[in-house]
């Protein structure tokens, strides 16, 4: 142990180097590369800084959970008033709010967590921050850069460029309808917008250029840039912090909602149908293809229409029956809806496919997926490569698809599919033909040859695994990418456009 003495001299010998600019430096990055400022990643909010209760403009969501609302509202962002107490002074005021008309076949509203109220200022100042590169190192990457709005929120890129054109391991996913993931990320690292909004700018390969503390320096560059301070001291009653940035980042992309599509209103066609009929059976017909068609044609809907390279107004008919085979398909023989269910097509779990597997069915060195993020003691074999379930909405502009980015086009991760994915020893059950392995099994149990279907062996226990093929039909493939590209919606102008007009 020093002796008293000792360390009286050793930090004198630290001052006066730190003084003289040679450990100083040092000292500063090596301590910024530990624990952020508290000062710059959180305050406490003052009444003082933040706009008053009554002139707070909240952002409410309406779905067709209340349909007599929702059919009210012409717009997905819908001005209005409202009456609400003053938490404050137990004051009754009136005060302007907006209202959000979450498009059709979302039945939820999005989760809002508490701590987190969503408010147009909050909003406001979120989509600047997505589409602002001071929060990167250089100043030349911003969220949008990776996710943009005009390349249906991703970058249409195998893997994303980064700082310095540095390259990742993943290919962007969509921003669209992520307010409804349970996890963020591909791995699902991330429990929330919130948490997820933190990740790129502390990103060697996204934002951050390894210099003393990430978020530090962000925070510095947000706070001397433009009018900032003033909008986050209204919107959050603080300065410009890592906290706040997150928050209003994720107050934004919950707002970055995809609906609409054309499935979405022949599903609303029939159970108007139905309804009329009084029947019983809810399963969407051609015929409610047929008229949503129709209708597209008559208002002049390009988006649906080229999406399904619908020309002639005579032959929606026939464009209807292969739409409705498609569907049938998917949750039928292609087995889609395993995984890609309810109203944003996907189980918000984790699967292994084989993506990015070699021959010999080796996981990549960096493709341990879900499992990685699991923390110790709770680690799941079944976990090992498996990575989270996409939505299918807005899929046509997403592509090129799956995790690493390797199918180019629909056609191909429909033959991916149709050979059952690549094999490999974690391959997710729902792709396998687990009677045929267990076949396989009892007969070396039994010490008698085996003689069923192929299967491959994998691992020192030499696990056998069978891909279960889907055996569809060219044509067959051809509907179901007219099913998915009939999922196709849109997200509303206010939110992908950055230079939009807020109304009210």
């Amino acid at each position: 142990m020093p002796t008293p003495a000792q360390r009286r001299i050793s930090a004198c010998i630290l001052f006066i180097f730190g003084s003289l600019g040679v450990l100083g430096p040092w000292i500063l990055s090596t301590r910024a590369q530990g624990k952020g400022d508290e000062s710059l990643e959180w305050e406490l909010p003052r009444d003082k800084l933040r706009m008053p209760f009554a002139k707070e403009r909240p952002i409410i969501f309406v779905s067709t959970q209340n349909p007599k609302e929702w059919n009210k509202l012409t717009a997905f962002w819908t001005p209005t008033t409202e009456i609400a107490i003053d938490p404050a002074t137990g004051a009754k005021v009136e005060r302007q709010a907006v209202k959000i008309k979450v498009p059709l076949g979302l039945s939820q509203p999005p989760k809002v967590p508490a701590e987190n109220p969503m408010t147009v200022a909050r909003w406001e100042l979120g989509r600047k921050l997505y589409f602002e590169t001071a929060l990167s190192s250089d100043g030349t990457v911003s969220c949008a850069s990776c996710h943009s709005p005009k390349l249906g929120f991703t970058d249409q890129l195998p893997v994303s460029a980064g700082i310095s054109g540095l390259k990742g391991g993943m290919s962007a996913p969509t921003v669209m309808n992520a307010a409804y993931n349970a996890l963020q990320f591909w791995d699902g690292r991330a429990v929330s917008l919130e948490d997820q909004a933190q990740g790129p700018v502390q990103n060697a390969v996204e934002m951050f250029d390894g210099k003393e503390h990430a978020w530090n320096r962000a925070v510095f560059r947000i706070r001397k840039k433009d009018d900032y301070t003033k909008r986050f001291h209204e919107s959050f009653g603080t300065n410009p912090t890592r906290e706040a940035i997150a928050q209003a980042i994720a107050t934004y992309e919950r707002t970055v909602l995809n609906g609409n599509s054309l499935h979405d209103r022949a599903d609303r066609a029939m159970r108007s149908r139905v309804s009329e009929e009084e029947g019983t059976d809810f399963t969407i017909k051609a015929k409610d293809y047929d008229k949503v068609l129709k209708e597209a044609f008559a208002k002049k809907d390009t988006l649906a229409l080229t999406t399904l390279g619908a020309k002639d107004p005579a032959k929606t008919a026939e464009l209807a029956e292969k739409i409705n085979e498609g569907r049938a398909l998917f949750f039928g023989k292609a087995r889609c809806s395993l995984c890609h269910v309810g109203d944003n097509f996907t189980d918000n779990t984790f699967h292994n496919l084989g993506v990015g597997v070699d021959k010999k069915g080796k996981l990549p060195a960096d493709g341990l997926g879900r499992f990685a993020r699991m923390p110790l003691g709770h680690k799941s074999p079944e976990m090992v490569g498996a990575f989270k379930t996409p939505t299918l909405r807005g899929l046509v502009g997403t592509g090129p698809y799956m995790h690493d980015g390797g199918e180019k086009t629909l056609e191909t991760v429909i033959d991916f599919y149709d050979r059952g994915g690549n094999a490999n020893e974690y391959l997710d059950a729902k792709m396998r033909d687990v009677e045929v392995e267990k076949a396989y099994l009892r007969s070396k149990a039994d010490g008698k040859p085996y003689k069923g279907p192929e299967v491959k062996l994998f691992g020192p226990d030499q696990k056998p695994v069978r891909p279960s093929k889907l055996n569809l039909t060219p044509a067959e493939k051809a509907a179901l990418i007219l099913f998915l590209r009939a999922l196709e919606g849109e997200v509303d102008a206010i939110v992908s456009d950055p230079a939009a007009p807020i109304p009210g």
